[in-house]
């Protein structure tokens, strides 16, 4: 059981994207099912968990039953996919999303039901009677009413709505927030900060009054310490919401403009949720009746739940007649429809590739790389990602594959799985993988340094090909530098003997971009190759990794110049 504290919403955070948790709930249900979570299950679990492939970092070393919790007693259980007491069970919900063909439609069941107050999540007597909310459910109310809501609305407004009865309240204050807006477009920064503090100061004020402005973890009260923590709490909840939603498969997201929306052919789904779902919460206090509702995979009833809403839908996405899909039950007219959605996803995905082949979009991904330098966009991770396999992709010559995750209309969901390479880049004679982050400092080489080798040393035997990675992150740290000067020089069979690593800062990735534009033809898997090998020659002579540094800045800068 939780207790809720605070006066604003909260959602889960971890794990920070929706689909990294279904193999973590598989895990948990394959090796302990039947027994108690508990401490040693725990430990049990994380240093099982931390041996995975799909897997990286698992918290502290030194509190790893905290670790598994975190990862385990929050999305996993709040959202009902796993029952832990009295002994761990996957429920009829986690079995759907493990094991079932639409993941996204067992998850938006679940994001409906979830709610506040629960059995799950308890008021505490001081906040009694503030919550009464299904906190997704009024999201969505919110997006669809107006069109659109972008981060800043959700952060300072949307969380303060901790009852449903105060919707039109929150609403219109979203509207106001737009309208002043407009007399601010200069100096809209200083703008939202504003509202943002205005906003905390009145939902907190009671505990300001009383001086209770301890946060956890700090023996700091000022309200200056008070307020940050609450800024950084509000921006990671709006953060796990827009990427909870989106797992959905209901809403795009605008990167540039950090908002969602609903996709123009996903409104009747939308609108017969809100029409439709109670918006009161259940079985507050009945926590068998509440564990039963939450873990039938069958609730709420969806629009895609009637036969002749699926018919509707697949005859006006293809050229099926009434008469071709009679007699066909609910799930095989599902699966017609997901190839169909499969087929045009592909289809808009080869239609971008032909067009960044052509040099078409060079301005456009210049641009974002300098948009999420100057944090002009919203998941910076995915879009780095994004705009590298577009940028790969343009230099053309090979087969260019992102294992980042697409929605079905061909745009950026999710980064890549932690068990594979961001970017796998197949020139025939030899491959590289290309590894991204926006991690920097010390953080960089704890996060990056390992998971890079090995997703390297994995390639290689996978392959059988001459391999090379190159590392591109907005500013090399020093040690992850140091790291892979070493590795490049140590022959280690885990790795598969000596790497071919490759540090980039992004600036320099760019002007590689910048010169293969500029070049008088596109340019070839022979001239890729050339650059990596004078790079890797030019290791072989540094007199240390400073050095070679200065030397990748050289071949950078030389690279396809006559």
């Amino acid at each position: 059981m939780a207790y809720l504290k605070n006066k604003a919403l909260f959602f889960t955070t971890s794990p920070r994207t929706p689909s990294k948790m279904i193999p973590e709930i598989q895990l948990l249900s394959e090796h302990f099912s039947g027994r108690k979570w508990n401490k040693p299950s725990q430990i049990e679990f994380i240093d099982l968990l931390a041996q995975s492939g799909f897997f990286e970092g698992c918290g502290s070393l030194n509190n790893k039953d905290f670790s598994a919790r975190d990862r385990i007693n929050r999305a996993p259980k709040a959202l009902g996919f796993v029952d832990l007491s009295p002994r761990i069970e996957l429920t009829d919900a986690g079995k759907a999303l493990i094991y079932g063909h639409r993941s996204q439609e067992v998850f938006l069941r679940q994001l409906l039901k979830f709610q506040f107050p629960s059995p799950y999540h308890v008021e505490t007597n001081n906040i009694k009677g503030t919550f009464f909310i299904k906190p997704y459910l009024e999201i969505m109310r919110l997006i669809r009413d107006l069109e659109s809501l972008s981060f800043d609305e959700l952060k300072i407004y949307a969380l303060m709505l901790t009852d449903y009865r105060q919707y039109d309240t929150v609403k219109n204050a979203i509207l106001n927030f737009r309208a002043e807006k407009e007399a601010h477009k200069g100096q809209y920064k200083k703008f939202v900060e504003e509202k943002w503090t205005d906003a905390l100061m009145q939902t907190y004020s009671e505990d300001i009054d009383a001086g209770k402005t301890k946060t956890r973890e700090t023996t700091d009260k000022s309200l200056k310490k008070f307020l940050t923590t609450k800024k950084s709490n509000t921006r990671d909840y709006t953060d796990a919401c827009f990427r909870y939603l989106r797992y959905t498969g209901l809403v795009s997201i605008s990167h540039r403009n950090r908002s969602i929306s609903f996709y123009p052919d996903k409104l009747k789904e939308v609108d017969f949720i809100l029409e439709n779902i109670d918006r009161r919460p259940v079985f507050v206090d009945d926590t068998e009746r509440y564990k039963a509702y939450l873990f039938d995979a069958t609730i709420p009833v969806l629009y895609v739940d009637n036969i002749a809403n699926v018919t509707d839908h697949l005859m006006r996405i293809s050229d099926y007649t009434q008469r071709q899909l009679a007699g066909k039950d609910i799930e095989e007219l599902k699966d017609m429809r997901d190839a169909i959605v499969a087929e045009r996803k592909e289809a808009v995905i080869k239609a971008q590739v032909n067009e960044i082949k052509s040099y078409a979009l060079y301005s456009e991904i210049i641009d974002t790389y300098n948009e999420i330098i100057s944090d002009g966009y919203y998941d910076a991770p995915l879009m780095l990602e994004y705009n590298t396999w577009r940028a790969m992709t343009m230099l053309d010559g090979g087969k260019i594959k992102g294992n980042f995750k697409f929605d079905d209309m061909g745009q950026p969901l999710s980064t890549a799985s932690g068990n594979m390479p961001d970017i796998e880049c197949d020139y025939d004679d030899f491959v590289l993988s290309v590894e991204v982050t926006m991690q920097q400092g010390q953080r960089q080489y704890e996060s990056e340094g390992e998971p890079v080798a090995r997703h390297f040393g994995q390639m290689k035997k996978r392959t059988g090909k001459e391999t090379y990675c190159l590392f591109i992150a907005p500013s090399i740290n020093n040690a992850s530098l140091a790291h892979f000067f070493a590795l490049n020089k140590i022959g280690i069979s885990y790795y598969g003997g000596k790497t071919k690593i490759i540090p980039l800062e992004l600036g320099q990735f760019m002007r590689l971009v910048e010169n293969s534009y500029n070049y008088r033809n596109h340019p070839t898997p022979c001239n890729i190759r050339q650059f990596l090998d004078e790079v890797m020659r030019q290791e072989e002579i540094a007199v240390d990794e400073n050095d070679w540094n200065d030397k990748i800045q050289e071949c950078v800068t030389q690279w396809l110049v006559a």
